[in-house]
């Protein structure tokens, strides 16, 4: 099973990619979803191809117990994205690859970032696999979904923020 899922935020596109890239934003979603940041780097000039690591330490107490047995009470994700130069219109396009650590279990997806006049819209296609024998198909059946809960997270932050300004 894939992941397809898309939403819209209130802002230029400039505004937007400049809050997903920004430490504090993504020190924000980690906490809003329960973890932890432990490091961030930007690797790059934003204003071309570049790409960021992001470490998290995450509860798994709203994963199944199955997935549980196998990564104890809390995870170790590490994230990269490779954002691509920006097109014409300022739109991106950002390769994901999530990876936990001590199981056999890695996420990928695109994310692509599209200028709408003064708002932006984030479409994300992923998938997630496993490699764990007999159990694997039910784990990526469980952690999937998982990919549209974090872009919905990171929408409903970033609505925050830019709320605020």
């Amino acid at each position: 099973m894939a992941l397809s899922t898309s939403a819209s935020l209130p802002a230029t596109i400039e505004r937007v990619i400049e809050l997903f890239c920004s430490e504090d934003f993504v020190r924000q979603v980690s906490e809003a979803a329960g973890g932890t940041l432990e490091s961030y780097t930007v690797t790059g000039d934003r204003s071309g191809a570049f790409s960021t690591v992001a470490v998290r330490t995450m509860p798994t107490d709203r994963l199944p117990d199955l997935a549980r047995k196998f990564v104890g009470a809390q995870l170790n994700l590490q994230q990269q994205e490779e954002w691509s130069a920006p097109a014409a219109d300022g739109s991106r396009e950002v390769q994901i690859s999530a990876k936990i650590s001590g199981a056999p279990v890695e996420a990928k997806a695109v994310q692509r970032i599209v200028a709408e006049g003064e708002s932006t819209r984030i479409d994300l296609e992923g998938s997630v696999t496993s490699s764990i024998p007999i159990f694997g198909a039910k784990i990526v059946q469980a952690a999937e979904p998982a990919l549209g809960k974090a872009l919905n997270l990171q929408v409903s932050e970033a609505r925050k923020v830019l709320e605020s300004a």
